[in-house]
């Protein structure tokens, strides 16, 4: 029992947190009942899972704050973009990798705004050229096949589609337009407050147990960059007509221009968030 009660706090404070403060999601209990099954659950994949679906409710209308795991986050942030990192330590190759950032003085009052604004133009000014692509090398997905899994990752009730073919340029490949994505049966948004509910087909949920036939081929989907940030070149107005390019409000009146169609394409960063 003991165990039990450790396992609930460390995992409710770190991989599955909200915004209760001092509660917990009562339904990380359900994976601890047996302490014999514990490496049988893929935590990893479930703490992403967790982390996208608050991503998508905090870009809803009145939502206020994000959680999950922002560790993850945030040391995600600091590989793929130089521009923001904090300093680092030097450390064993077997120490987690998070835990090499020097965590930054958090400013307060003026000093946070005008940081703030600061970070939101060096988004919209980020070239292609300013991010890692393959931080952890070109053949990593060889030492993790389940990083080229396709399909719903899954936490509880919480299901969110995964597609690495979304940037294929993080294994060093060059991007192409992506196929479709596994999409729910149904979904549930109420009108008031910024939570959702997302409803799969049963067989979905089997999808994670067959990694063979779902996982992606790199060779047959596209071929190696020749340059780290090589995309197809119909690929950028796919790109634009799903997303949004800018952080920032345009100026009123003055005609935003369109990105240039070379490997030091603009805002093709953003697609890093879909991965």
């Amino acid at each position: 029992m003991e165990v039990q009660c450790y396992l609930f706090v460390l995992l409710g404070s770190t991989l599955y947190v909200d915004k209760s403060r001092d509660r917990l999601r009562p339904a990380i209990n359900l994976f601890l009942k047996d302490h014999r099954r514990l490496t049988d659950y893929a935590w990893g994949a479930g703490a992403l899972a967790y982390l996208y679906r608050q991503l998508g409710v905090a870009t809803r209308a009145g939502s206020k704050g994000l959680c999950g795991c922002l560790t993850l986050l945030q040391a995600w942030i600091y590989e793929y973009f130089p521009l923001f990192r904090p300093s680092q330590l030097q450390q064993s190759p077997d120490a987690p990798r998070a835990s090499s950032w020097i965590s930054p003085r958090f400013p307060v009052g003026d000093e946070a705004r005008q940081r703030l604004a600061r970070y939101r133009q060096l988004w919209d000014e980020l070239s292609a050229d300013d991010v890692t692509w393959t931080p952890y090398g070109r053949d990593g997905h060889t030492d993790i096949p389940r990083s080229l899994y396709t399909g719903p990752i899954r936490f509880s009730d919480i299901a969110e589609g995964y597609d690495p073919a979304r940037c294929l340029r993080q294994f060093g490949y060059r991007q192409i337009i992506p196929r479709a994505m596994t999409v729910p049966h149904d979904q549930y948004r109420p009108a008031s407050g910024s939570s959702y509910i997302v409803f799969w087909d049963p067989w979905a949920n089997q999808l994670w147990d067959n990694v063979a036939a779902r996982r992606l081929d790199l060779d047959f989907a596209s071929r190696p960059c020749q340059h780290p940030s090589e995309i197809l070149e119909e690929y950028v107005d796919w790109f634009l007509t799903r997303s949004h390019p800018r952080i920032t409000h345009p100026t009123d009146g003055v005609p935003q221009p369109r990105p240039l169609l070379v490997h030091q394409v603009s805002y093709d960063f953003l697609l890093l968030f879909q991965i």
